[in-house]
């Protein structure tokens, strides 16, 4: 299906405000796949926060010119879907993941911080805990110091009141005899 001028404009538009929002691009080659699977990776892509794109790759050259993707621009060629996430990790977990269970989709480059990436680039950005686990993993360990230290000075706490009961009982004791 040709689009008019307007209509690749509009697309060019798109592409270029997902990608000046986006931390990370991954392209995937997408050939074979069924409707099923490509709807299942849609759906999934949602609700992580990752836009699927399926381009026409000189729009997409055109759209991600002057911008950090532009590094990919050379592997942009043959069937590809393109994935942007706000997230740094989000697109290249999706993507991989898919790539896990369905071996048509090819995960062929990446973009992260105007580097490109290769295929295990794109598999160790994927391999990467999310925002959330490591702010959580971050808490715990700034948390453990201060936890470590009540438990210490709550033992030392039960230890001399320990102690200070067992001299109360020694003279009173002394006291009958």
């Amino acid at each position: 299906m040709s689009l008019n001028r307007s209509e690749k404009e509009a697309v060019i538009s798109d592409v270029t405000s997902l990608a000046a929002k986006a931390q990370t691009l991954v392209i995937a080659e997408y050939r074979g796949i069924t409707v099923a699977d490509m709807t299942k990776l849609r759906n999934n892509a949602r609700s992580n926060g990752v836009t699927l794109s399926v381009l026409k790759n000189t729009l997409a050259r055109r759209a991600v010119a002057g911008s950090a993707f532009e590094v990919v621009s050379d592997q942009m060629t043959g069937p590809l879907i393109y994935s942007f996430s706000v997230d740094a990790v989000a697109a290249a977990k999706v993507v991989a993941e898919f790539a896990k269970t369905n071996e048509k989709l090819v995960i062929r480059a990446g973009a992260y911080g105007g580097k490109a990436l290769d295929v295990n680039g794109v598999k160790q950005l994927a391999s990467i805990p999310s925002k959330e686990v490591l702010l959580a993993q971050l808490l715990g360990l700034m948390q453990s110091p201060i936890s470590r230290t009540a438990r210490v000075l709550a033992a030392l706490a039960e230890q001399r009141g320990a102690g200070a009961a067992v001299e109360e009982a020694a003279p009173a004791e002394a006291v009958a005899a």
